[in-house]
């Protein structure tokens, strides 16, 4: 008996879909599941997929380690600065890309997509160079001023500005409305979606950025949350590292993102969606 194709393509998809979610979910069960340990249990072999008696007190542990509340402090205002920084220079570049002629245009362009693929590994040195010789070592504008602009949010936030039509600009120019208010009024409104997508991935991957706050601060004044939770693995002497109190602040460096992501999901989708509409 031959099988319909249509039965053979939903099984296929549901396949490939149940083993994205199991790529994606069995990690953070993992990491939930060790933040709940006894440090016994997160040496046993073979591995317990289960808590027998869940460790509240690891994060208690966790959060007692360093300056907790200091360093979340650090992390939320470097990660709204970027996101500000971000907004006041990604629009104006975006809508210049995508509404103007001018010479130079592809070049700019070009070299503005170029820079996504260079690594901040690659300048670190000259950026701390600057940074030391400015004197903003260990001031959030050295945490901050590396990313005030971001080449994909410029590059996504433009291909949904192209997506409106000449019309509607051309009218608003003939009613004597300025550049900027052509942005203000017509331009954030119809792309809200896109800003509100690139704005939860500025502010997740400024969460999460762990590179840029080792290199530039040398003490715990402004250190953010990753460098804090990072510093958990030295807690206990010896090899032996205590998984389950690293667990716990993993946890709570990732609440907060994992909250906003429920929350926004559908705009992240609605904006791709659109973004990639012709």
């Amino acid at each position: 008996m031959k099988i319909p194709r249509r039965i053979v393509s939903n099984l296929g998809r549901t396949a490939v879909s149940a083993a994205t979610f199991l790529v994606f979910f069995v990690p953070f069960w993992w990491m939930a599941l060790t933040a709940l340990k006894s440090k016994a249990e997160t040496l046993k072999f073979p591995p317990a997929f289960w808590v027998s008696q869940p460790h509240w007190e690891n994060f208690s542990v966790a959060f007692n380690a360093f300056p907790f509340l200091r360093f979340l402090g650090n992390s939320l205002i470097t990660a709204g600065a970027i996101l500000l920084c971000q907004v006041i220079t990604v629009i104006p570049a975006a809508y210049a890309f995508a509404r103007f002629s001018f010479r130079g245009k592809r070049l700019l362009f070009s070299l503005t997509l170029a820079s996504v693929m260079i690594p901040p590994q690659l300048i670190f040195l000259p950026v701390f160079i600057l940074m030391s010789r400015l004197g903003l070592i260990n001031h959030y504008a050295s945490l901050v001023l590396p990313s005030a602009a971001s080449a994909f949010g410029i590059f996504m936030l433009s291909q949904t500005f192209r997506q409106v039509p000449e019309e509607i600009l051309e009218a608003a120019r003939l009613d004597k409305a300025s550049e900027l208010g052509i942005i203000l009024r017509i331009m954030i409104p119809i792309a809200r979606p896109t800003i509100t997508a690139l704005g939860l991935l500025t502010f997740i991957s400024t969460w999460n950025d762990y590179f840029w706050p080792l290199v530039l601060t040398t003490n715990d004044t402004i250190r953010t949350l990753p460098l804090g939770v990072a510093s958990l693995r030295l807690l206990e002497s010896g090899i032996s590292i205590p998984y389950q109190t690293v667990m716990a602040g993993n946890l709570m460096l990732i609440f907060p993102i994992i909250f906003i992501f429920i929350i926004a999901q559908k705009r992240i989708i609605t904006a791709f969606t659109y973004m990639g509409e012709k």
